[in-house]
């Protein structure tokens, strides 16, 4: 039986991986240099992002079902096992960690499970069960072209970041909408109104406030972590290919400079310089693309952790919630979709909805208890945040780690990386065929990342190893 159900969890596993497109993995939370338990010379700092060309899996609606006849792991060996990674001095002097049965929520073992800690990117995955309860999987998000003053246009962004500079792929996330495909549907429509020159305004008032967070460095922006958060960005604001790509200053008028290229080349003179100015409500639409449901950008998000497609749709779950689609409004919409969850938000702080920031703590007990409720079978709607975490030695930014371990297409996790903090959150599946969750969470880790990932690895391939009948 144990077998068995080891053999159809990695064939579900296999059906995550069969469209492909997350081999490279993308390392928003890998350190650079770091990509594997081998020691390697590592940088001064630890950052938790690198900008890759990487994409979206195939759609998994569902986990495989669990067998309520495996056996529970005894929680006296699970606790023994906690206690030795709680004390294991690569995690430095502050770990909390919890173990707990998915199926009945037993608490297998804790260390320090309920104390609020700097969670690094595992904050991703509130963002990501916020986006799906309040704004649905099947949401897509709208870039526009209305019309504006006489003899005007106005591109309207409706917080795609991903958009592409030319045409729009119907398999790719980050890319799914194109620039050049609105291009040719406003042309359409200006070649059948006899209009050959258009002056060009861009609306980017969906979201609101500062577009880099006062709890961010300078650093984070200048070599490429994250871009300035704004409701109308082409490719992330990515401005190369390279590993950590330097981004547009100002991705809204980038992005609108972009399509008034799109127009000239295509026989529509663009006069005067552009703006920034609102659409009316109720303009005329002259043009209309979209994103990639929402499913598929939380599936792209939890994989690549990237920060900048989080944060634009935290802010998107303001927009929802009526609140001011800011960093503030965004923080806060999402802990009250987590709350309505029934998960216990009780000292949990989001500084920023990627955890990129400094000032977020959250517990390995929020984020046990929140897994768990996405994996409810009440809710499938949340179902997509499990099968869109990373796949240890697989997929995502665990592809690289597990490689040779029993935990290889066992474990499904949220990585989690910044100077001094290495955390991990995700389910595992034992040698009975038993799913488990847990969440190990370091905040004052010694310099580096190799010794912390190695300790939780090593704890967690024990767990995946384990008949702790």
């Amino acid at each position: 039986m144990a077998a068995a159900a080891r053999a159809a969890g990695a064939a579900v596993l296999a059906l995550v991986l069969a469209g492909g497109g997350y081999a490279t993995a993308d390392a928003y939370d890998l350190v650079p240099g770091v990509l594997t338990l081998a020691p390697e010379p590592e940088p001064p700092a630890a950052f938790p992002q690198a900008p890759g060309a990487v994409d979206a899996p195939a759609s998994v609606s569902v986990l495989g079902a669990l067998d309520a006849g495996s056996p529970i792991p005894s929680a006296a060996l699970v606790q023994a096992r906690v206690d030795a990674l709680a004390a294991d001095p690569r995690l430095g002097p502050t770990v909390g960690v919890l173990v707990a049965d998915q199926l009945t929520g037993e608490v297998l073992a804790q260390s320090r499970g309920a104390e609020p800690r700097t969670p690094a990117s595992t904050a991703k995955v509130l963002t990501a069960v916020a986006a799906l309860s309040e704004l649905g999987p099947g949401t897509t998000l709208p870039t526009r072209v209305v019309r504006g003053a006489p003899g005007q246009i106005v591109l309207v962004g409706g917080g795609d970041v991903m958009l592409a500079a030319g045409a729009g792929s119907p398999d790719a996330v980050n890319g799914r909408a194109g620039l050049a495909d609105l291009a040719d549907q406003v042309v359409k429509q200006l070649e059948a109104a006899g209009e050959s020159t258009v002056s060009l305004a861009v609306d980017d008032s969906l979201f609101s406030g500062a577009t880099v967070s006062p709890t961010w460095t300078p650093s984070d922006v200048n070599n490429g972590f994250v871009a300035p958060v704004t409701a109308l960005e082409v490719n992330i604001a990515k401005l190369t290919d390279a590993e950590y790509p330097p981004r547009a200053t100002d991705p809204t008028m980038s992005a609108a400079k972009t399509f008034a290229v799109l127009l000239a080349e295509r026989g529509v003179g663009v006069t005067g310089g552009l703006t920034r100015g609102a659409a009316s409500p109720d303009a005329a639409q002259l043009a209309v693309v979209e994103s990639a449901p929402m499913a598929e950008v939380v599936d792209y998000f939890l994989h690549t952790s990237d920060n900048t497609v989080t944060e634009a749709v935290a802010r998107l779950v303001a927009v929802d919630a009526g609140l001011p689609a800011s960093f503030e409004g965004a923080t806060v919409s999402v802990l009250r979709a987590v709350a309505a969850l029934g998960v216990d938000t009780t000292g949990a702080i989001l500084a920023d909805a990627s955890g990129l920031g400094d000032g977020s703590a959250l517990s390995p007990t929020l984020l046990v208890e929140l897994m768990r409720v996405a994996a409810d079978p009440a809710r499938p709607a949340l179902r997509r945040v499990m099968t869109g975490m990373p796949v240890a030695g697989l997929s995502g930014t665990l592809h690289d780690r597990y490689l040779s371990s029993a935990a290889r297409g066992m474990v499904r996790a949220k990585t989690g990386s910044l100077s001094g903090v290495t955390s991990l959150a995700g389910t595992v599946v034992d040698a009975d065929g038993r799913l488990l969750v847990f969440a190990v969470m370091a905040d004052q880790t010694p310099p580096g990342q190799w010794g912390p990932r190695a300790a939780i690895d090593a704890f967690v391939t024990d767990l995946a190893a384990c008949g702790c009948r």
